[in-house]
């Protein structure tokens, strides 16, 4: 299984049956090029502009915008309900988590997750080998609770998203920490890497590898 970061909050999944895309987002919105890439299915995680840019997706996916439980073309999702913000929905409404099953690995993207985790929340990603999770603040967690989100799900491999990108001007990052600020945080040397390639057997060490990939644009 094949993971490319597409910036922001985007990432493309391909295995050997079916491609994946999570959060897509409008170029013209968030001031970074959006590679064109065919999907089978695309995960929203909520309906902002920098998160549900489903026409930037090529190839007539399936698109998964909600909790429940899908299965398309082998992939299993499972959507968990959770929230923006810290406010039960009131700031900024409601956000979806997403448990990917692929090839025997569970991948889970948070999206714009704005809180800690519940225990019922945590029920549900119990199997998390590889996590995408947003360090920036402001619209979500922050480094600081991105490290704590991290020891409740205890993922395999951490891969950071949705925080200040080197090269743009766009207001809708003005108040997003930088990924140099989530890595003081954990206090971890990163991988850095332009694509991942992975599989079940390289998750048999116990402790948390954290991986920084490169937008794939």
């Amino acid at each position: 299984m094949e993971i490319k970061y597409l910036g922001h909050s985007a990432f493309y999944i391909k295995s050997k049956n079916a491609r994946v895309v999570f959060d897509p987002f409008d170029p013209s919105m968030v001031g970074l090029p959006l590679k064109k890439m065919e999907a089978d299915v695309v995960c929203v995680s909520h309906d902002h502009n920098d998160h549900n840019f489903v026409d930037g997706v090529e190839g007539n996916p399936y698109v998964i915008s909600g909790p429940g439980e899908y299965e398309v073309k082998g992939v299993k999702v499972t959507g968990i309900p959770s929230f923006h913000d810290d406010a039960g929905g009131k700031d900024r409404g409601r956000n979806s988590i997403y448990l990917v099953e692929v090839e025997d690995v569970f991948v889970c993207h948070l999206g714009d997750l704005g809180h800690k985790l519940t225990d019922n929340q945590l029920k549900g990603l119990e199997k998390v080998d590889v996590l995408l999770i947003p360090v920036g603040g402001f619209y979500t967690i922050d480094s600081k609770a991105a490290n704590e989100v991290i020891a409740q799900i205890e993922p395999k491999m951490v891969i950071p998203m949705h925080f200040r990108p080197a090269k743009t001007s766009k207001p809708v990052f003005d108040k997003l920490g930088s990924l140099d600020d989530f890595l003081k945080e954990m206090g971890e040397t990163p991988r850095y890497e332009k694509s991942l390639t992975v599989n079940k057997n390289d998750f048999v060490e116990e402790q948390v590898s954290l991986v920084v990939l490169e937008p794939y644009q």
